[in-house]
């Protein structure tokens, strides 16, 4: 993330994602930095799509039609 002249990257391992949260939080209250409230909350949903993301794709990987789960035959 840019903001002004500061860059921000962060970087978590796979289940480590409470440990981003903490991050955000902390870089957010740090006064020394531009880096606010509403960034943590831009960096934090981006995650939140990220992971819902991988869930589909764990979820339906073996599913040619993903709609298929929902439908029901009837007969």
């Amino acid at each position: 993330m840019n903001k002004g002249s500061e860059k921000y990257i962060f970087r978590y391992e796979p289940g480590q994602e409470g440990l981003l949260l903490d991050a955000l939080v902390a870089a957010a209250n740090d006064a020394r930095t531009d880096f606010d409230w509403f960034d943590a909350a831009v960096v934090s949903f981006k995650l939140t799509q990220s992971l819902i993301h991988q869930a589909d794709e764990i979820l339906y990987k073996d599913l040619t039609d993903p709609m298929q789960s929902c439908r029901r035959d009837v007969e």
